[in-house]
């Protein structure tokens, strides 16, 4: 390759000067290296910018790797079941005992139950392992270096993940609580359908703020994780905060009544409270649509609170080793 000079070439030399002159980029030689002009810029790479083609690449190969864990699933199913049978057999219990002011029904607490069971692994319970690894090892220093937005490429990755962990444990949970236990006589402890098509329509809705909350959450532990380069102390804290808030362990009507509108207003009631009141009409009408309303409120908010947070954390990042 020719050296790139800025002094003119000496007579006599013509052709050869001309040649040795121009420039090499791109292989064109229609560029002087003389003119001092800057380089063309570099066009962007595949996948950044408003491309969402990156972010639904890494939800479905994500998705497909989970899916392939069947045992896993098979074995979540049969740990939920034998759990789901003994909350039901105490709520029996609590209401054989003269539950007579009980704020709902044996046949709901039932369905609650079995719903709880079968959309438990979308609770946000810690930290996405993976992205936990990287903090562990020093390897989400690159996730700096991908041209792609980190909040939306993470949250990607956490819908995908919960979502093949709950679809094959939801499924066989559907069909042994809603049709398997009718057909064997066991239809006062069975999953009861939605009581109209349109409490169908709306638990629909605020299932989808169910899934699009849990994600959101997700990252939140990430991002916490990643600020302070441990995994246990946000671990920690969010499984009971989790568990107790959002009423997976008493269901969030139990409680008494001037602290229940402030239970229900916090964003860990829509993962499980709000979408299961609305499934077997607990929460109906106006009250259903504000709920759902209410999920799609914290699912904006947190995400707009973890872009700006993870933003701020990435570039503060200190990785330590060698």
């Amino acid at each position: 390759m020719s050296e790139v000079t800025d002094n003119p070439p000496p007579r006599g030399e013509g052709g050869a000067a001309r040649a040795s002159g121009r420039s090499r980029v791109g292989g064109s030689g229609r560029q002087q290296a003389n003119s001092g002009k800057p380089p063309p810029p570099t066009p962007p790479l595949k996948g950044e910018g408003s491309s969402i083609k990156p972010y639904l690449t890494v939800f479905a190969g994500r998705f497909q790797v989970m899916l392939q864990y069947r045992t896993a699933a098979v074995a979540g199913f049969i740990t939920q079941l034998w759990f789901g049978i003994i909350r039901i057999l105490i709520f029996a219990a609590f209401y054989a005992g003269g539950a007579g002011h009980a704020p709902m029904s044996l046949g709901n607490a039932v369905t609650y139950t079995w719903l709880g069971q079968a959309f438990l692994v979308f609770l946000p319970w810690s930290a996405d392992p993976e992205v936990a690894e990287m903090v562990r090892t020093g390897a989400v220093a690159y996730e700096r270096l991908r041209p792609v937005d980190t909040y939306a490429w993470w949250y990607a990755r956490a819908l995908a993940y919960s979502l093949a962990r709950v679809l094959p444990r939801a499924a066989l949970m559907f069909a042994f609580a809603a049709l398997l236990l009718p057909l064997i006589g066991f239809g006062e402890w069975s999953l009861a359908p939605p009581p109209t098509l349109v409490a169908a329509g709306l638990f629909a809705a605020s299932a989808l703020g169910m899934v699009l909350l849990s994600a959101a959450i997700t990252l939140v532990i990430n991002i916490v994780m990643t600020a302070t380069l441990n995994d246990r102390g946000a671990n920690t804290l969010a499984a009971p905060i989790v568990n107790l808030f959002s009423g997976m362990v008493v269901p969030l009507a139990f409680f008494p009544d001037w602290v229940r509108p402030w239970l229900r207003a916090q964003p860990v009631a829509g993962l499980v409270d709000i979408p299961f009141s609305i499934y077997f009409g607990g929460l109906s009408g106006w009250s259903a649509a504000g709920a759902i309303a209410l999920q799609f409120s914290w699912v904006a908010a947190l995400v707009v609170l973890g872009r700006v947070w993870l933003g701020r954390t990435m570039r503060r990042l200190q990785v330590q080793g060698g």
